[in-house]
């Protein structure tokens, strides 16, 4: 495995973007035996409620048609148990949806999550591995390998090619990381360059007023800007304002 992983560092380092770098994953994983790849990244995974949050970056491969909408559009990805679980988890993980595949998801799969198993035993893809990777400034990425059937023997062999996939997808995010940032502008809240000013100087602990005099602005331009933030973070006071903007890493830039 040493020497295959080399191989695909190479490959990856050089190629140009998020696109041809899952190519060359997914040709690693079909060597595993996995037919499917799903690569999601989020710099925040859960709202300020502790939901979590569609994926700023999705990249899918070998998937049905429909699973970008489902999962993106449609809210499977919020419901998705193997989701829910990598947020929580520190260690990749082996899943299936089998009655009688003994697994963590076993302890957890309720009602909730009908849609989602339902459409992974329909389209055979019911067994897999994951790998959350928890990044600097509490960023998530996961990759997920799935199995064509979903076996007592596919989980087995699921379970055999766990650490291999491990490090392909830690290459594969080691190689990715300088290019998620042009793609992973936040899909929940965007704010103007004067909106994250403003709060910036209330996150400091200045008023409306004094905001004002550090920008050189009336007092109504910069309460106009704290009330669009407000509105747009759903805040109920500029307090609640700057803890979410915060929370979205919205005063980061």
């Amino acid at each position: 495995m040493q020497a295959k992983l080399a191989d695909l560092n190479t490959r990856l380092a050089s190629d140009s973007s998020l696109d041809e770098q899952m190519d060359s994953v997914a040709a690693a994983a079909a060597q595993l035996g996995f037919d499917a790849l799903v690569y999601d990244y989020s710099p925040v995974p859960l709202d300020h409620v502790g939901e979590l949050i569609t994926p700023s970056v999705v990249r899918l491969r070998q998937t049905p048609r429909d699973w970008q909408d489902l999962w993106c559009t449609e809210g499977f990805y919020q419901i998705d148990p193997v989701q829910q679980l990598a947020v929580s988890s520190v260690a990749p993980f082996t899943w299936s949806y089998l009655p009688k595949g003994e697994t963590v998801l076993q302890r957890m799969i309720d009602q909730r999550h009908a849609p989602v198993v339902g459409y992974l035993l329909d389209a055979h893809l019911a067994c897999g591995v994951t790998v959350p990777i928890h990044l600097p400034r509490g960023g998530l990425a996961t990759l997920t390998g799935l199995r064509p059937q979903a076996s007592p023997a596919d989980l087995e062999a699921a379970r055999h090619s766990l650490a291999d996939f491990s490090l392909i997808a830690h290459a594969l995010q080691e190689a990715a990381h300088p290019l998620l940032d042009k793609e992973a502008a936040s899909r929940v809240i965007r704010l103007t360059r004067r909106e994250v000013e403003c709060l910036r100087w209330a996150a400091e602990g200045l008023t409306a007023g004094e905001i004002a005099e550090k920008l050189c602005r009336s007092l109504a331009t910069v309460s106009l800007h704290l009330t669009s933030a407000m509105h747009k973070l759903g805040a109920k006071n500029r307090v609640q304002a700057v803890a979410r903007a915060v929370h979205y890493r919205l005063l980061d830039r």
